[in-house]
């Protein structure tokens, strides 16, 4: 632990650490209250403090946050000897954090130093130590249940918990003083505007049939702007969130939906407060509904769910057609392109889908449509031709070896010796809580709770380190197979491309292209072959094929 030889080792300079995990905490100036409590301490000690570092809105249960990672950069420096820290939940909820953090500042020669509590000068202190932070863990989720269970005894009460009405309603936030006579719950109350234009959207569908696509551009043309939209214009994904929402028939929901991470994060942040951005659907038998003030009839709302589902059946673009490259070809603005059947399908099209995010707005991007069955044919014929070529091929084995001894030269990307630092600091941590499991400090659940991320990192860092030894390998000492396999490859391909269905096709080609950017006359096409995966897919009697990658297919 960070602090062990606390007196034995004279101090002289400090950086000192903040943090509040929410912006009601950072209304509250906690972060001020934390560096006076700080300042006092350092001046008391003759401390002087050489750097502040802050993160304000963060959890703790979040290792990556900025002024953690700067203070860590910093201290591979030596700039002060030791961190001054308010409490040890501050640097982090986790007591497995917290391990981590202190001994990497430790084997750097750096101290750790709490307000709240004494140094740690033996191994009483540090059992005691732990057993604080497993009962810090337990107390901090025994807060999070009562206040679970609190906003569900409200609800069942039939009060509103939300932070945005939809639209239509006005939320009206607590008045009063709880358990007073004068005391009134969160509710809501119909904006009158808003519920007039909600009845004529709700009209529009379920009497006159109109289209969502034709009430955009009705509400566009009457000037009538949703709450909120950077564009100002309404989409047809929110009118149909909206005529599918039962608080309009006088009936809300709560716990509807539940936060998860993000398997496919839109945005990759490096930095991310909130680890569960997403949320998924919970089954329906798990929702609690509130009474809240109607809207609209329940026969309304019936006819135009109805009338919803009818126009979807009916849309054309649902009758689809064959699109070979769905799903990899791009447009030059950045957009994917998406095919598109005019006159029943008599003309197929790539086209940018730019048009669909601008509208009802004129869109950004003029590129021309891509007639679908040429790019198709074009891009079939290429894959097939190489695919059945063991010149190509071979081709692009000698340019894939060539390249590799270029890049060995300048040898691996991966620190080597960072890597396996780390890999050590986890393995550590990992042997620290299986310790604290086996003197019954923490139940198995909270074990495996603790010890699943840290698991996790190390067979990430453990691939780190294979990849590295396959990239300090010469490319032409793997695996490669030789012209009478290729030779046999293309002939067996050959035969096999000609019968394939469209299907078999599709996915074929998702696996040779990674992405095709399409402008009238030219596609740009990136992508490589990995023999060993085709060889698998179209000859599923052998599985045990050692192909390897043998380059990538160029523009033309």
């Amino acid at each position: 632990m960070g602090n062990e030889n606390i007196e034995s080792k004279e101090i002289r300079s400090v950086a000192i650490y903040m943090r509040v995990s929410t912006s009601l905490q950072e209304v509250q100036d906690t972060i001020n209250n934390q560096r006076l409590a700080l300042v006092e301490y350092a001046d008391n000690h003759n401390f002087k403090i050489i750097k502040e570092y802050a993160d304000e809105g963060w959890s703790g249960d979040i290792l990556k946050r900025p002024g953690l990672d700067q203070l860590r950069l910093d201290a591979q420096n030596k700039l002060w000897d030791a961190v001054l820290i308010y409490d040890p939940d501050r640097l982090a909820r986790r007591y497995s954090y917290q391990e981590v953090i202190m001994d990497e500042l430790t084997e750097r020669g750096i101290e750790t130093l709490f307000f709240t509590i004494d140094p740690i000068k033996n191994e009483n202190d540090q059992l005691m130590y732990e057993v604080r932070g497993s009962f810090a863990r337990y107390e901090r989720t025994k807060i999070a249940e009562r206040f679970r269970l609190g906003k569900l005894r409200r609800v069942k009460s039939g009060y509103v918990l939300t932070t945005e009405a939809p639209y239509g309603y006005d939320y009206v936030l607590n008045k009063g003083k709880k358990g007073t006579p004068d005391y009134v719950p969160g509710h809501y109350e119909v904006n009158e505007r808003e519920a007039k234009i909600v009845k004529e959207i709700f009209s529009w569908v379920a009497d006159l049939k109109i289209t969502l696509r034709s009430i955009v551009r009705k509400l566009q043309e009457l000037g009538i702007k949703p709450r909120k939209s950077k564009r100002g214009v309404w989409n047809t994904s929110t009118l149909s969130t909206l005529l599918r929402n039962e608080t309009y028939i006088g009936i809300a929901h709560w716990g509807a939906t539940i936060s998860t991470v993000p398997i496919k994060p839109l945005k990759d942040d490096r930095y991310r407060k909130v680890k569960k951005t997403s949320r998924r659907m919970r089954p329906k038998n798990d929702w609690h509904k509130i009474v809240v003030p109607a809207i609209v009839d329940e026969d309304v709302f019936v006819r135009a769910g109805l009338q919803l589902k009818k126009n979807f059946e009916l849309l054309g673009r649902n009758k689809k057609n064959d699109y070979l490259l769905a799903g990899v070809i791009f447009c030059s603005c950045g957009h994917r392109r998406t095919g598109e059947g005019p006159q029943h399908g008599k003309h197929l099209y790539y086209r940018c889908t730019d048009r669909v995010y601008s509208f009802p707005l004129p869109p950004n991007c003029r590129e021309k449509g891509i007639n679908a069955r040429i790019a198709d044919e074009a891009i079939w014929q290429r894959v097939k031709t190489i695919m059945s070529t063991p010149e190509l091929m071979l081709k692009q084995i000698e340019r894939y070896i060539k390249e590799g001894r270029n890049k060995g030269a300048s040898g691996s990307t991966i620190d080597m010796e960072s890597t396996q630092t780390e890999l050590v600091k986890l393995q550590v941590q990992e042997d620290r809580i299986a310790v604290l499991y086996s003197r019954e400090l923490i139940t198995l659940k909270k074990f495996q709770e603790y010890v699943e991320p840290v698991r996790e990192k190390i067979r990430q860092f453990e691939d780190q380190i294979i990849k590295a030894n396959l990239e300090k390998t010469p490319k032409n000492e793997i695996l490669l197979p030789n012209p009478k396999e290729i030779a046999i490859f293309a002939r067996e391909a050959e035969h096999k491309l000609e019968n394939l269905d469209f299907g078999r096709k599709q996915l074929l080609v998702r696996k040779a292209v990674n992405k095709i950017i399409a402008s009238p006359g030219t596609l740009q096409v990136y992508g490589f072959l990995n023999l060993s995966e085709i060889h698998v897919f179209l000859f599923t009697n052998d599985r045990h094929c050692r192909f390897t990658k043998c380059g990538k297919i160029h523009a033309f």
